[in-house]
């Protein structure tokens, strides 16, 4: 059964796999409270279930999670829920639970990444997701380089945030090089970065692929064994 993966910029990426798509942190508008993105992207047609991995708005956001279907399982860290109002199959989660989906298996794992909505809103664990099946995917939403991370390998695909919004990121993300030291500890066959090149504060970025670019150097010096493949909004990689 054929298995790939799509970025649509930011976090948000379609996972087909064993006959389900699942859709992670759908960003699909071309503004996001002060983020801007050159075009809004596509909505994924025929999902089979939604991952958020918090609750920030460049994360979960409700306009585009409108465009789903209602009766979509969407998964959300435990103490979201009432920002999905309106969705029938809403399952909160934090790590170490498991989700099934189809004959997929989804364990929410840890994040270390401040998740609660801003300003004075929900809170709730930051997580990752790792969906197994056929293939391994781990798709680490916001986070910082942790140890923990160790306990995911081995895996076939790691999707890695390598940059953010704005000129450098801050505690609790991943830049080129700490994204390139997780590959050490993940040891997926490929790693495919996210999180660049899409929002920006007042000014066009997307296409940028400086972040991209950094993290292949970073990554040839610390996991040289790892493929790394950049892929353009809306681009898809078939996973052997």
């Amino acid at each position: 059964m054929s298995a790939a993966v799509t970025w649509l910029g930011h976090s948000t990426v379609v996972v087909d796999l064993d006959g389900e798509r699942v859709v992670t942190d759908p960003v699909l508008r071309r503004r996001v409270v002060h983020l801007f993105r050159d075009r809004a992207a596509a909505v994924p047609q025929g999902a089979s279930g939604v991952l958020l991995s918090h609750l920030h708005y460049d994360h979960l956001d409700v306009p585009s999670l409108r465009a789903f279907a209602r009766d979509l399982p969407v998964a959300v860290p435990r103490g979201g829920a009432g920002l999905l109002k309106g969705f029938a199959d809403v399952r909160e989660v934090e790590p170490g639970e498991t989700i099934e989906l189809g004959g997929l298996r989804i364990d929410a794992v840890e994040a270390d990444h401040d998740g609660r909505r801003h300003p004075g809103g929900a809170r709730g664990p930051a997580l990752g997701y790792v969906l197994r099946g056929s293939h391994s995917v781990y798709f680490a939403g916001d986070t910082d380089l942790f140890a923990g991370m160790a306990a995911f390998a081995p895996l076939d695909v790691a999707l890695l945030p390598v940059a953010g919004w704005g000129s450098k990121v801050g505690p609790g993300h991943l830049d080129p090089q700490r994204a390139a030291a997780a590959l050490a500890l993940l040891r997926p066959r490929v790693a495919v970065p996210i999180h660049w090149g899409t929002y920006s504060v007042g000014r066009r970025n997307e296409g940028s692929t400086a972040p991209a670019e950094a993290f292949v150097r970073a990554a040839a010096q610390l996991a040289p064994e790892v493929r790394v493949e950049i892929l353009p909004v809306s681009g898809t990689l078939a996973l052997d």
